[in-house]
């Protein structure tokens, strides 16, 4: 037998839905799952409540429509919460006999017969999580008449485990409402504002009952009016997303096939001080509850305080809720680039222990604007933080989306030892006043006066380490300091807790010319750290800076300097790492 196809494969599926703004278009609807002994696996299947068929055609062959059945692992246990036995999937098709013809995609489901009014699916193995379970191929069956609906329920058997039995309904004809794109201007100036006559079709069969208009934009975008029919949210700054917000308009009437229809007024979309690359998505979709507590997702809306909108017929064409017939034709979405810039500034710390000790650095940058900046179509990081570790120290503890590299910036296969130097990847977002904080902790192996490593933010190309958005590189390099002589300057004062201040750097003694190295990028010096090698030669590598005399100094003399660092800068954004 076939086993499922792992569900990374669904994730990626679901992800390519996701960036073409796929919002849930309809609900997986599973029954939850009966109460059962703790060593009985129980899998719940699922797939769309109801799927619209083209009426059967007088001439040619019918168009078909696709029903993706789901299957629930809901363990959590990667390694170990699979299912490794047989298990067999029935379909009752006698709900839609006379309805809709069923048969099966062929390559996706190789073990799946129709007998009848029944159907039979054989596999082996269900991961923990989401997964495809099978396809089915339905159309109109002929003599069908538009209205005609039925039901399929598809059970599942295997030994030692329970399945939650799952019915979807199919119906021949439906609205089709389509959305028109709109001609917008793309290349914008942060303030410049144009309309949004949002526009759409029921290209179907029947009316629809009340249409549910969905919109959703991000950060640097703005549409001011609140309208009463509207509810409004916006993504959790502590969240992995955009900074979007989320737009849900419940729109009254009966929605005519064949009819086109505008918005009474139309909407305005505004480029903000911080946009940079935006994106703006609008979906159209027979209003309904659970349309609209799908669409939602269990985030927290609020109503607007503003007039009603509407939309209003821009041509006639000819009221039973139905299915779209079509829901891929539903929504449209448009990419914007704002002339906009965001400063990236690097900020370092200073510390201090004698020979022996452990100390505790904060380091990282902070985006002082006025853009955000969002990856939002390659999901590509945004930014990489380059720290070269100071002469005289090894790292023994750092940030989780950190990787150990060669003193040239290179690929380092050992990734636990100390190495001379550490990138640490964003995420594919960093937005205004927000951020990266590293906690790095180093061993002090030789207690030298004014040792100092490089903290420099680049792009994530080594070879072209010029953040294209930051008119300002000379701030992209900060420096930490490991026992500096005289309270040099490392980005702040010293302080009680051992944190980085936040603050801007400045080197010790000196700075890479910022006409020579636009993004911070270093000449060369040596490292004795583990790993060691010539440090700035990686074309935008961040090195060691010339500090002048770095002498060896006593442990009691460096115990008497033990300085405390600065207070810790907390960055709004974390995930885990990306490899650069």
């Amino acid at each position: 037998m076939t086993p499922f196809t792992p569900r990374s494969a669904l994730r990626r599926a679901a992800g390519s839905l996701a960036a073409a703004g796929l919002l849930a278009a309809v609900p997986l609807a599973g029954a939850a799952a009966p109460a059962q002994a703790a060593d009985t696996p129980v899998f719940t299947l699922g797939g769309p409540a109801g799927t619209a068929l083209h009426p059967y055609p007088e001439n040619g062959r019918p168009k078909s429509s696709t029903v993706g059945i789901s299957l629930n692992n809901p363990s959590e246990d990667e390694e170990n919460g699979g299912f490794g036995g047989d298990f067999t999937l029935t379909f009752d098709l006698s709900g839609v006999a006379g309805v809709a013809d069923v048969k099966f995609d062929g390559e996706a489901n190789p073990d799946c017969t129709v007998t009848g009014t029944k159907a039979v699916c054989e596999d082996w193995g269900i991961w923990p999580g989401l997964q495809g379970a099978a396809d089915l191929v339905v159309t109109a069956a002929d003599g069908s008449e538009s209205g005609d609906t039925g039901t399929i329920t598809v059970t599942g058997q295997a030994d030692g485990a329970t399945f939650t039995p799952f019915t979807t309904r199919l119906t021949v004809g439906g609205p089709d409402l389509v959305m028109e794109r709109l001609p917008f201007r793309t290349e914008l100036t942060p303030g410049e504002k144009q309309q949004a006559p949002i526009t759409f079709a029921n290209r179907g069969t029947r009316d629809a009952d009340g249409v549910l208009l969905t919109l959703r934009y991000s950060r640097g975008l703005d549409i001011p009016q609140r309208y009463s029919n509207c509810e409004y949210t916006v993504d959790d700054p502590e969240q992995p997303d955009f900074g979007s917000t989320t737009v849900l308009c419940s729109v009254e009437g009966a929605f005519e096939a064949g009819a086109t229809y505008t918005l009474a007024t139309p909407l305005t979309l505004e480029a903000t001080e911080r946009a940079y690359y935006d994106t703006f998505l609008y979906r159209i979709q027979e209003d309904s509850a659970a349309q609209r507590a799908s669409q939602r997702a269990g985030a927290l809306f609020e109503r607007g305080t503003g007039g009603v909108l509407k939309a209003v017929p821009v041509k006639k064409g000819a009221a039973a809720r139905s299915t779209d017939l079509n829901p891929y034709d539903n929504q449209q979405d448009a990419d914007f680039r704002t002339k906009n810039t965001a400063d990236f500034v690097a900020y370092g710390d200073q510390v201090a222990g004698p020979e022996g000790s452990t100390v505790k650095a904060d380091i990282g940058f902070r985006n002082e604007g006025p853009a955000w900046i969002g990856h939002i179509r390659s999901g590509e990081d945004v930014a990489t933080v380059d720290f070269t570790v100071p002469q005289g120290a090894s790292v023994t503890s750092k940030p989780e989306r950190c990787r150990a590299v060669t003193a040239d910036g290179k690929y380092r296969e050992d990734q636990t030892s100390p190495a001379p130097r550490y990138v640490c990847n964003t995420s594919m977002t960093v937005r205004d006043g927000s951020g990266l904080d590293l906690p790095f902790e180093l061993r002090v192996d030789k207690a030298m006066v004014g040792a100092s490593g490089e903290v420099t933010v680049r792009n994530t190309w080594l070879q072209n380490p010029k953040l294209p958005f930051d008119p300002k590189p000379a701030n992209n390099t900060a420096f930490l300091v490991l026992n500096g002589e005289g309270g040099a300057d490392s980005g702040g004062t010293t302080g009680s807790d051992g944190g980085g201040s936040g603050e801007p750097s400045t080197p010790p003694t000196s700075a890479p010319d910022p006409e020579k190295s636009p993004s911070g990028t270093p000449g060369s010096s040596a490292s004795t750290t583990s790993g060691g090698g010539s440090a700035g030669t990686g074309g935008g590598s961040g090195g060691l800076a010339s500090t002048g005399s770095i002498a060896l100094i006593s442990s009691g003399t460096a115990a008497a300097a033990l300085a405390a660092g600065l207070v810790l800068f907390t960055a709004a954004r974390r995930r885990a790492a990306r490899h650069a």
